[in-house]
C-alpha cells in the first residue's frame, strides 16, 4: 500500500465519524410514514415528535435510553482521529467502536420489537418494558453503515488483506449486505421445515416431507408421472445445455462473422428477457396449442387430430430455453470479445488453420464463459415457475409445487421449505460441478501489453452450422414475437380477430388540459412506478455485483468459499420463496420495509445481483493480474486500480449486469406478487391482474409498450456503457487475417 502508516489524517476515517454523529442527532431513528423516501417529516414536529426524532433528542426527552449505549461506540472513534495507523491502538479503538455500536445495534433491534420485548426471558429479568421500536430508519441504517466500516478500518489497521481499508470495506459490506437481505430471509423461511402444527420444532416433520412420493416418484421409469424434483434436475440440465449452445453461437455470430445484420440480430437476442414469461407461454399456446395455427395447420396438411403436445416438459423446454437464452449470450459475449486476437494470431503464425485456431485456443479460452452460462441457465430454469405454471400441466417441478404450496389452499410453508432445499441441493450441486470443471487452469489472455490484433473469422466449418442455427432461432424468436404483437391489436384473442388499438388507448390514454398533461390510462401509475424502481435497482444491482466478483477473482481471504456461496443463494431460491421470506423477515422491526417500494429494490438488487457476478467473474478471469499489480507499484491504492484499470476493461460485463436487472426488475413475476402494495404496483403484477380478469388484449399490449420501452433502454444503456475493444486495427483489416 502507498498510504503512509506514519500520517495523522484519516479522511475516511473522519467521514465515517461524522457520518455516525449526523445519523445519530440529526435524521429520524426509526422509518417515518411514507417509506424512505418521504421527507414529509421535516415539515411534520421534527426533530422533537416522537415518530421523527433522532435518536439524540429521544434520549434528552427519556425516550428509548436503550439506545444510549451507542454514544460511547460514537465517542471512542473521537480518540483515534491523531493517531497513527501503525499505532496498535488506533486498531484496537475502532475495532471496539465498531463491533460495540454494531453488535449493540443488531441486538437491541432483534429484542425489542412492536410489543415490547420480543423474548419471554428478557421480560422476566429486566420486568415489563412498556415501551415498543419499529425498523429502521435513516439515522439507524447510517449509524450502522458508520459502525460497520469503522470495524472494517480497524481490521485493515490490524494487518488483514495488507491492511487494504477498500478490500476489507468492500468485503465487509458485501457480507453484512447479503446476511442480512439473503441469508436472514431464507433461513427465516427454511426454518419453517421443521416446525409443527402446534409452533414446536420436530425432524419428523421434515423427513415426512422430504420423502413424500411426488417429491421424488420414480414411477416415470414405468411410463407414470416422475416426481418434481427429477423432472426440474432433467429440464435444468437441459435448458442449461442447450441455452450455452444457442448463446455462443449467437456471441460467435456477432463477434467472429461477416453477417451484414449483426445489430439487428444483437438486438433480437434480448428480446425474450425482456418480456413476461406468460406471454411468451401464452404465444406458444396461439402458435403450437391445441387450436394453434401451426397446430391447425399441419393436422389439415397431413390429416390427422390435433394434439395437446406443447403442454407437458416440451412446451416449458422450448418456452425456457427462449427465456434463458439470452442469459448465455450476455455472458458469452463479453467472454468472446475478451479473448485476446495476438494469441489467435499466434496460433495462425504458427501455421493453423482456422478450425484448429478455434478449438486449440479459442474455445478453451471461453470455458469460464461457457460453464457460468450454463450455470445461469440452470438455475434460472430450476427456479422458473411462470412458464411451468402456464405450459406445464402435469408435468411438475419444484418451483410451481413450491408456488402451490404457498398461495394454494393447502398454505403449507413447511413443504415450500422442503421444496426450496431440493432445489438448493441441485443448484449448489451444479455450481460446484462448474468450478470442478473450471479447475484451477489460468484463461487470462489480457494483459498490460498493448494487443493490436484482431479476431479472426470463424473457420468456415463452423460459421456455415453456426449461422443456419442462429437464423433459424432467431426467425422463430421473430415468429413468436410477431404472436404477441398480433395479439395486442386484436379485439379478442383468438376469437374475435377484428383489428383494433382499444386496449394500448385503455391502457396509455393522456390527455391534454390547461392544466397540462394528465395520464389518464389505467396503467400509468404501475408503468411509471416500474421505471423508478427498475432504475434504481439496476445500477445498485451492478455495483453490487461487479464489486463482488472483484473480490471473487483478485483477492484472497477466509472463506471465500462461503462468501461466493452466499452471493449466489438468492438466485437459486425461486421468486416465490423470496418474496413470502422477505415478508415473514421484514413485516416486523429491525428492517421493516414491507409495504414500501424499498423492498421492491432490495429484493431485485440481491435476486439479480448473482448475474452481474457470474458476468464480471468470467471477463476478470481474463485479465492478467499483473495490471493491478503495475497500477498498486506506480502509486495508486486499490480503489483507484479498480475504478480506472479494471472497470474500463469490463465494459461487456458491465453492461450485461445493467441490461439484466434492469429488464428483469420490469419484468420480475413471482416475488413482485407478493411485494407489491397500493402505493407500489408493478407492471407484471397489474398485467397478472388483467389476465384474472380474461383481459388478454390490454395485458398483452401492456407487454407489448414494456418490451419497446426496454429496448429504448437496452439501446441507451449499449450506448452509454460502449464496448471493449482489445485490438486497434480497423475492421477493414479483417480480410487479410
Amino acid at each position: 500500500m502507498t498510504d503512509d502508516t506514519t500520517k495523522t489524517t484519516h479522511p475516511v476515517l473522519i467521514f465515517w465519524v461524522i457520518a455516525g454523529w449526523v445519523g445519530f442527532c440529526l435524521l429520524p431513528w426509526y422509518m417515518v410514514d411514507g417509506g424512505l423516501w418521504s421527507f414529509e417529516w421535516l415539515l411534520d414536529g421534527y426533530p422533537f415528535d416522537e415518530d421523527y426524532a433522532p435518536a439524540a433528542f429521544l434520549i434528552g426527552q427519556g425516550e428509548k435510553l436503550w439506545l444510549a449505549p451507542l454514544l460511547i461506540a460514537l465517542l471512542l472513534p473521537l480518540s483515534v482521529l491523531r493517531r497513527a495507523k501503525s499505532d496498535p491502538l488506533y486498531a484496537r479503538i475502532l475495532i471496539l467502536s465498531g463491533a460495540l455500536g454494531f453488535g449493540w445495534l443488531i441486538a437491541q433491534g432483534f429484542s425489542i420489537g412492536i410489543r415490547g420485548y420480543n423474548f419471554d426471558w428478557l421480560e422476566s429479568v429486566f420486568g415489563e418494558l412498556g415501551d415498543r421500536q419499529f425498523g429502521m430508519g435513516y439515522g439507524a441504517m447510517i449509524c450502522a453503515s458508520s459502525f460497520l466500516f469503522l470495524l472494517t478500518q480497524g481490521v485493515a489497521a490490524r494487518g488483514a488483506i495488507n491492511g487494504d481499508v477498500f478490500v476489507v470495506s468492500a468485503i465487509g459490506g458485501v457480507i453484512t449486505i447479503v446476511t442480512a437481505f439473503v441469508f436472514f430471509p431464507i433461513a427465516k423461511m427454511l426454518f419453517a421445515a421443521f416446525v409443527t402444527e402446534d409452533g414446536a420444532y420436530s425432524i419428523a416433520v421434515f423427513f415426512s416431507k422430504f420423502f413424500d412420493d411426488r417429491l421424488w416418484g420414480l414411477g416415470c421409469f414405468w411410463g407414470a408421472r416422475c416426481g418434481a424434483a427429477w423432472n426440474s434436475l432433467f429440464l435444468a440440465i437441459l435448458v442449461g445445455f442447450i441455452t450455452t449452445a444457442l448463446g455462443l453461437c449467437f456471441a460467435l455470430v456477432v463477434t467472429r462473422s461477416g453477417f451484414r445484420y449483426k445489430r439487428a440480430l444483437r438486438a433480437l437476442t434480448v428480446l425474450p428477457i425482456i418480456t413476461p414469461p406468460f406471454v411468451i407461454g401464452l404465444a406458444l399456446i396461439l402458435l403450437f396449442g391445441l387450436s394453434g395455427s401451426v397446430t391447425q395447420f399441419f393436422a389439415e396438411l397431413f390429416g390427422t387430430q390435433p394434439t395437446r403436445w406443447l403442454y407437458g416438459m416440451p412446451g416449458v423446454l422450448i418456452a425456457q430455453t427462449l427465456a434463458f437464452t439470452p442469459i448465455a449470450f450476455l455472458v458469452l459475449i463479453g467472454v468472446v470479445e475478451g479473448v485476446s486476437p495476438s494469441m489467435e494470431e499466434a496460433a495462425q503464425t504458427l501455421r493453423a488453420n482456422r478450425w484448429q485456431t478455434f478449438k486449440t485456443v479459442s474455445l478453451p479460452l471461453m470455458r469460464p464463459g461457457l460453464a457460468n452460462a450454463f450455470l445461469l441457465g440452470f438455475i434460472e430454469s430450476m427456479a422458473d415457475f411462470g412458464n411451468p405454471l402456464v405450459l406445464g400441466g402435469n408435468f411438475d417441478v419444484l418451483s410451481t409445487e413450491i408456488f402451490f404450496a404457498i398461495v394454494g389452499a393447502q398454505y403449507d410453508q413447511g413443504r415450500a421449505a422442503v421444496l426450496a432445499m431440493v432445489l438448493l441441493f441441485f443448484t449448489l450441486s451444479a455450481f460446484y460441478a462448474q468450478r470442478a470443471w473450471l479447475g484451477k487452469k489460468s484463461y487470462t489472455t489480457v494483459t498490460g501489453k498493448g494487443d493490436a490484433g484482431v479476431h479472426p473469422l470463424m473457420p468456415t466449418g463452423l460459421s456455415i452450422p453456426v449461422l443456419t442455427v442462429a437464423l433459424g432461432w432467431a426467425v422463430f424468436t421473430i415468429v413468436v414475437y410477431a404472436m404477441i404483437v398480433y395479439g395486442s391489436v386484436v379485439e379478442l384473442w383468438g376469437v374475435n380477430n377484428s383489428l383494433t388499438f382499444k386496449h394500448y388507448v385503455t391502457a396509455f390514454s393522456v390527455r391534454i388540459e390547461a392544466e397540462g398533461i394528465r395520464w389518464t390510462g389505467a396503467a400509468w401509475d404501475s408503468f411509471w412506478t416500474t421505471i423508478t424502481i427498475a432504475a434504481i435497482a439496476a445500477p445498485l444491482t451492478a455495483a453490487v455485483g461487479l464489486v463482488t466478483a472483484y473480490l471473487l477473482t483478485r483477492q484472497s481471504f477466509a472463506g471465500k468459499d462461503a462468501f461466493e456461496f452466499g452471493t449466489m443463494l438468492s438466485f437459486a431460491i425461486p421468486g416465490t420463496v423470496i418474496g413470502v421470506s422477505y415478508i415473514l423477515a421484514f413485516n416486523v422491526p429491525p428492517i421493516e420495509i414491507t409495504g414500501t417500494g424499498v423492498i421492491l429494490v432490495v429484493s431485485f438488487i440481491f435476486r439479480n445481483m448473482p448475474v452481474g457476478v457470474r458476468a464480471g467473474i468470467a471477463s476478470m478471469s481474463q485479465l492478467d493480474r499483473s495490471l493491478d499489480e503495475s497500477s498498486l507499484t506506480l502509486g495508486a491504492n486499490s480503489w483507484q486500480t479498480f475504478r480506472r484499470i479494471i472497470l474500463p476493461l469490463l465494459r461487456p460485463a458491465i453492461l450485461a449486469a445493467l441490461v439484466y436487472s434492469f429488464v428483469r426488475a420490469m419484468t420480475a413475476i413471482s416475488a413482485v406478487i407478493f411485494l407489491v402494495s397500493a402505493e407500489y404496483d408493478m407492471a407484471t403484477s397489474y398485467i397478472i391482474g388483467r389476465v384474472e380478469n380474461n383481459d388478454y388484449g390490454l395485458a398483452i399490449a401492456y407487454s407489448t409498450t414494456l418490451i419497446f420501452v426496454m429496448l429504448s433502454v437496452v439501446a441507451l444503456m449499449q450506448l452509454i456503457v460502449g464496448r471493449t475493444k482489445i485490438g486497434r486495427r480497423m475492421t477493414q483489416s479483417r480480410t487479410n487475417v
